[in-house]
C-alpha cells in the first residue's frame, strides 16, 4: 500500500507527457462537450468507492452508468486532471491537502453547495464538525470537498512480541535499537516512509530541513533498510509478522493491519507513539480523505448527488469496510451509522484507542524539501539491495 507514493518534483514531466498523449487522442475516449451527462458519473477514487458494494445501489437508485477507476496515489490522480482529464471525471477522492493547497488553487476542483451539503459536517464526529479545515479553501468561504475515511498511520507490531505499551512508549525509538536489527519490515510506501525517517531521525518531516537534519535522515535511512528483514507489500507484512517472522514494519496503521485484524489476528495492531517530534510533540501522523467535484466544463449533475449519497449511515458503513481494507468513517458520529458497526468491526479499526490515537497525531501534509529527501531514501534502499 502506497498511500501518497509519487514525488511531486514528477507532477510537471508527467503532466507534459499526459497532455501531449490526451492532444493525440490516446487517453480514455473524451466525449462531446454536448452529450447528455444527467445519467453518467465518472469518479478518480481510492479502492473503496469503486467497489460494486458502493456503486451498484446508486446505478440502481439512478438509472445512471456509473465508472470508477482506482490508483495507488494522489499526485497521479491530480496529474490525470492537470493532463486534460478535467473533461473526464466528475468527481476525485484524495488525501487531505491536495484539495485545499493544489487542487483548489490550480482550479482543478469547483465548490460544492455549502448550504446543501456542509449541515452533513453536523452528524460527523467531533473532529469534523463545521467548519471543518480541510473541507474548505483558505478563505473559508467555499466548501470544495467531503470528509469520510481516516485514520491514524505510523507503524504495526505483533504485540506478542512487543507490547503495546512497550511501543507506544518507545515510539520511533524502536527503529534507533541496534537490538531490533532483523526483526522488522518496511512498506513499499515511498511519501511515508520519508515521513517516518524523519521522525526516526528526531525531527518533523513537514518543513524545511537544515543540512545537519539531512546528514541525520540520510544515516537513518541507510540504516534502517541496511537492518530491515524485508522490504515489500501490506500484504506480505501482515503476513510475516502474523507468522512472527518480524516483530514490527513501518509504515503501517489502521489502514494497513486491518486485513490481519479481521482473519483474526488481533495481536497484529496500529501504534500511535505517545510523544515524537512531530509539531506540539505528538509522535503519529494521520490521513483524512477528501471527495470534492471535479471543475469539469459539462460536470454530471449526479456528483453532488453521489456526495450525498454516500453520506448515509448505511453507505457509510459499507464505505468503511468496502475492498478488504477497513478504515473509520467521520459519519460514525451519527448514531444511526454507528450502530451498524459490530464488536468485531469495531476492534478490527481499534476503535477503543482511535481518539486518543488521533489527538496523537498531526494530519498528513506537503513536504517541502519532499524530493531532496526521497532521493536520499531510494539510494540508500538501492545501496542494500544492490540494484
Amino acid at each position: 500500500m502506497n498511500k501518497f507514493g509519487q514525488s511531486r518534483r514528477n507532477f510537471m514531466q508527467q503532466s507534459t507527457a499526459m497532455a501531449a498523449a490526451f492532444a493525440a487522442g490516446g487517453t480514455l475516449g473524451i466525449r462531446s462537450a454536448f452529450a447528455d451527462r444527467s445519467k453518467e458519473l465518472n469518479i478518480l477514487c481510492w479502492e473503496g468507492y469503486n467497489s460494486a458494494q458502493v456503486l451498484d445501489p446508486f446505478r440502481q437508485q439512478t438509472g445512471a452508468t456509473v465508472k470508477a477507476e482506482s490508483l495507488t496515489n494522489d499526485p497521479t490522480m491530480i496529474n490525470r486532471l492537470r493532463a486534460g482529464e478535467i473533461n473526464v471525471w466528475d468527481l476525485i477522492n484524495v488525501n487531505n491537502p491536495w484539495a485545499r493547497k493544489i487542487m483548489w488553487p490550480e482550479k482543478l476542483i469547483k465548490p460544492l453547495d455549502r448550504a446543501k451539503m456542509e449541515p452533513y459536517f453536523e452528524k460527523m464526529l467531533p473532529a469534523f464538525k463545521p467548519p471543518y479545515q480541510w473541507s474548505l479553501d483558505d478563505s473559508g468561504k467555499d466548501l470544495i470537498g467531503m470528509a469520510q475515511r481516516f485514520g491514524p498511520y505510523s507503524f504495526v507490531v505483533n504485540t506478542d512480541k512487543i507490547s503495546r505499551a512497550s511501543a507506544e512508549d518507545q515510539g520511533w525509538d524502536l527503529w534507533n535499537d541496534d537490538a531490533n536489527a532483523g526483526k522488522y519490515g518496511v512498506q513499499e510506501s515511498d511519501d511515508w516512509n520519508v515521513f517516518d525517517l524523519c521522525c526516526i531521525s528526531g525531527f518533523d518531516p513537514f518543513k524545511e530541513h537544515t543540512d545537519e537534519e539531512v546528514a541525520r535522515y540520510t544515516a537513518t535511512a541507510k540504516k534502517v533498510f541496511k537492518n530491515a528483514k524485508v522490504v515489500g507489500d501490506l500484504a506480505t507484512m501482515n503476513q510475516l509478522l502474523v507468522s512472527g517472522d518480524i516483530d514490527f514494519y513501518l509504515t503501517g496503521g489502521t489502514y494497513s493491519c486491518s486485513p490481519a485484524r479481521a482473519d483474526g489476528a488481533l495481536n497484529i495492531r496500529a501504534i500511535t507513539p505517545n510523544k515524537g517530534p512531530l509539531a506540539g510533540g505528538k509522535g503519529g501522523i494521520s490521513w483524512i480523505e477528501i471527495t470534492s467535484v471535479v471543475n469539469n466544463p459539462d460536470v454530471s449533475p449526479l456528483a453532488e448527488q453521489f456526495l450525498e449519497y454516500v453520506q448515509d449511515p448505511e453507505m457509510s458503513h459499507t464505505v468503511a469496510f468496502a475492498e478488504g481494507t477497513f478504515n473509520p468513517v467521520a459519519q460514525m458520529g451519527n448514531p444511526d451509522c454507528f450502530k451498524l458497526f459490530t464488536a468485531e468491526e469495531l476492534d478490527i479499526i481499534q476503535w477503543d484507542s482511535l481518539e486518543e490515537e488521533m489527538a496523537r497525531s498531526v494530519e498528513y501534509d506537503i513536504v517541502p524539501d519532499y524530493d531532496r529527501l526521497l532521493d536520499i531514501m531510494t539510494a540508500a534502499k538501492r545501496e542494500v539491495s544492490g540494484g
